[in-house]
């Protein structure tokens, strides 16, 4: 399966969520959490995760093109781990730590989603080769 649809929609889906938590976090928590007063080191690690999200947004673009380069499957791998984490850690909030806000599961099913979509753009047989 092309992974062009897939790299596009991570692109700007995750720049964005990512610019959200540079300029505005304590929204995404309060969607996420429910937090309504978040401690200041709180918005810090926010903001610095909101930089590691934009580059998965910004790595996504060019690898929309879905040329099968191994820099291109390394960006493939690398949107599947993101995902696979992101959809474990936001479930363990959910269900170990019993924190939810509104948009917890939509972004756990968001994440689960895109790694299995991920998973399904992996290359297979001959193609393999080069990852």
């Amino acid at each position: 399966m092309r992974s062009t649809a897939l790299m596009t929609v991570t692109a700007f889906v995750e720049t964005g969520t990512g610019l959200l938590l540079l300029i505005w976090p304590a929204l995404l928590f309060a969607l996420l959490f429910d937090w309504r007063q978040v401690a200041p080191e709180t918005l810090l690690i926010g903001r610095v995760a909101g930089a590691g999200v934009i580059s998965i947004g910004v790595a996504s673009w060019p690898a929309s093109r879905d040329t099968r380069t191994p820099g291109e499957l390394g960006v493939l791998a690398g949107v599947l781990t993101y995902n696979v984490l992101a959809a474990l850690l936001l479930t363990f909030a959910g269900v170990g730590l019993k924190i939810t806000g509104i948009a917890l599961w939509p972004a756990v099913v968001y994440h689960a989603v895109l790694a299995a979509w991920c998973v399904a753009c992996l290359p297979r047989g001959q193609a393999a080769k080069h990852w």
